[in-house]
C-alpha cells in the first residue's frame, strides 16, 4: 500500500478522534458549542474527506487498471489538505472569542483545502482517463479458466 494511502487514513482517524472529542467536550459544556463549526469540519473534511482520499487513491487503479497518475501530486495534497483545514478549525476556534487574524487562518485554509480538492479531481482525472496497459497473461490455469467463467 502506497504511504500516502496510508497517511490519508490515518489522518482521518486522528481527525475523527479530535472531532469526536470536541463533539463530547461540547455536550459536557453547553457554552462550547460556539465551536460546533470546528467541530463540523473536524468531522466532514477531516474524517470523511481524508478517508475518502485515502480509499479512493487505494481502490481507483486497481478498478481502472492504470497507475495512480502523479504520487507527487498526492503527497502535496495530503499536506494541503491537513494544513488547510487544521488552518480553518485554528480559525473557527478563534472567531469564537474574536481573536484577531481568525479570518486569515480561516480563509488560507479554506484556499489550501479547495486546491487540495482540486489536486485530488485533477488526479484521480487523469488516472482514470490513461491509457490502457496491456495485461499480463494468467500464469495459473486456475486462474485462466475463472477469468473465462466471469
Amino acid at each position: 500500500m502506497e504511504w500516502f494511502v496510508r497517511a490519508f487514513m490515518r489522518a482521518s482517524l486522528v481527525w475523527l478522534a479530535l472531532g469526536v472529542t470536541l463533539g463530547v467536550a461540547m455536550a459536557v459544556h453547553p457554552a462550547w458549542r460556539v465551536f460546533r463549526t470546528a467541530h463540523l469540519h473536524m468531522n466532514l473534511a477531516g474524517f470523511v474527506m481524508m478517508m475518502i482520499f485515502g480509499v479512493a487513491y487505494y481502490v481507483i487503479p486497481r478498478f481502472f487498471g492504470h497507475p495512480l497518475h502523479s504520487r507527487p501530486v498526492a503527497f502535496g495534497q495530503w499536506w494541503l489538505s491537513n494544513l488547510g483545514l487544521a488552518g480553518m478549525v485554528a480559525g473557527f476556534l478563534m472567531q469564537a472569542y474574536a481573536v484577531p487574524g481568525w479570518t486569515v487562518l480561516l480563509v488560507a485554509g479554506g484556499v489550501f483545502q479547495a486546491v487540495a480538492a482540486y489536486a485530488f479531481v485533477y488526479n484521480i482525472w487523469r488516472t482514470i482517463g490513461a491509457a490502457s496497459v496491456p495485461v499480463l497473461p494468467l500464469s495459473n490455469p486456475l486462474e485462466k479458466l475463472n477469468a473465462q467463467l466471469r
